[in-house]
């Protein structure tokens, strides 16, 4: 296998290398953006200072440093380094891996074993890990851009650490970048506001903002500097880090949600930009808008479904990007309508009562009474017909008898829900007095 830090590479190769592979950290201590990892005090850092490491799944955004960091513990713990992707490995790759873990065991020497994209490995393929990290064969060190919770097996992450790589902050993208000046030998050609926008083009992303500035470098004309709108000309903004299918597209309708729920119409609005801008279906925006409607404000304001279901036909009528504004009109008003989800709970009481109680029989005098068997059996028999009673109001019971009376509907005093609230306690008043209790 070939040694990204092998030295004595010849100089016309290793400069054809590309920026962010020749720029590669040496050691834990030169990787930057990790520092509750690899800093002075970080996670790894004691782990190599204590001489024992164990089975771990690095978590995080591409770009992170999760494969040079797995490379570095190798070398750093005097590990042998083997890699897999599980993307192109199956199982007769792994039994190969493992059993040269096998051999090398019994010459002495443990093995690392690095696998990318482990969330990939189906349920069977995850399980061949445990034997050999439970006897010590290998330490595995899974690399996954994906939530390990949703991904990995139990049995796996029981036996392994999870640790988190998170996005490179503007401080430790524009490291990244002098460090490649001082590589090269001569700065990016770009004024202080351009390289402002190279960071934020790089997303967080350390490989990103290097590849970048290559891209700068083969570009720009002897003497240019570039400014901002010269910079996005040359290099086509890159996509921000959003897969419609996976956590980025659960993580910020989840902050949507909430923002509409915490009353924040700026947050909201902030997120449900992210979200267009990303690529999301505007539909898909659109049904998590009506569903907000009913969850979060429901009766509290009754204006807010039909708004919000309005809104979801204007963008499916007009499409993109007329029909977005018509989205974005939804999210304020949803924002800043008085919040209840009054209706929710007592509908999840209901459903819960519905399945303690099973099959029982509703009450035989609101039952119609089609046939004369019926009728001898007591259907329909004593219902009053509620509009021939005063205020329209019969006071009956409806629930069946086994159950009792039950109280699921609790609206707060918000909103519209103070004149439910005013309504059915006049009614639970005349309830009682023409029930005589």
């Amino acid at each position: 296998m070939t040694d990204l830090f092998a030295p004595h590479v010849p100089e016309d190769i290793e400069n054809k290398r590309p920026l962010a592979d020749r720029l590669r950290p040496k050691s834990l201590a030169e990787v930057t953006g990790q520092p509750h990892l690899t800093g002075p005090d970080g996670a790894l850092t004691r782990m190599i200072g204590a001489g024992s490491l164990g089975s771990m799944v690095f978590w995080g955004p591409p770009g992170t440093g999760k494969t040079t960091v797995a490379r570095l513990l190798s070398g750093e713990a005097d590990l042998a380094f083997e890699q897999i992707s599980a993307i192109f490995s199956g199982v007769a790759d792994l039994k190969k891996v493992f059993e040269t873990a096998r051999a090398r065991r019994m010459n002495g020497r443990q093995t690392l074993l690095f696998v990318d994209e482990i969330h990939r490995f189906n349920r069977a393929q995850q399980d061949s890990f445990l034997p050999v990290m439970e006897d010590g064969t290998i330490i595995l060190v899974g690399a996954t851009t994906e939530n390990p919770s949703f991904e990995l097996n139990a049995a796996l992450l029981s036996r392994a650490r999870v640790l988190t790589f998170r996005s490179h902050d503007a401080e430790s993208l524009a490291e990244l970048m002098k460090r490649a000046e001082e590589a090269e030998g001569k700065a990016l050609p770009l004024d202080d506001a351009a390289r402002e926008t190279l960071v934020m083009m790089a997303d967080g992303d350390g490989r990103a903002i290097l590849t970048l500035a290559e891209e700068v470098w083969r570009s720009a004309r002897a003497d240019e500097r570039l400014d901002p709108q010269s910079l996005m000309n040359i290099v086509q903004r890159r996509a921000p880090i959003y897969d419609k299918g996976q956590d980025g597209h659960y993580n910020l309708i989840s902050a949507l949600h909430k923002s509409v729920r915490g009353s924040d119409p700026d947050a909201a609005l902030y997120y449900l930009a992210r979200m267009l801008d990303a690529g999301e279906d505007p539909l898909y925006i659109g049904r998590r808008l009506v569903r907000m409607a009913s969850e979060d404000i429901g009766l509290a304001d009754p204006q807010a479904l039909p708004i919000v279901s309005a809104a979801k036909d204007a963008y499916d009528y007009l499409g993109s990007p007329e029909g977005e504004l018509a989205l974005a009109e939804a999210c304020v008003y949803l924002a800043t309508a008085p919040k209840s989800n009054s209706v929710e709970v007592a509908f999840h009481a209901a459903m819960a009562a519905a399945k303690q109680h099973g099959s029982l029989m509703p009450p035989k005098h609101i039952l119609n009474a089609p046939t004369k068997l019926m009728k001898e059996q007591g259907y329909n028999a004593g219902y009053r017909y509620d509009h021939d009673e005063p205020d329209a109001f019969s006071g009956q019971d409806y629930f069946p008898t086994e159950m009792g009376r039950q109280k699921f509907y609790h609206p707060p005093e918000r909103g519209f829900e103070r004149e439910i609230n005013k309504r059915l306690q006049w009614w639970e008043k005349l309830r009682r007095e023409r029930n005589g209790s």
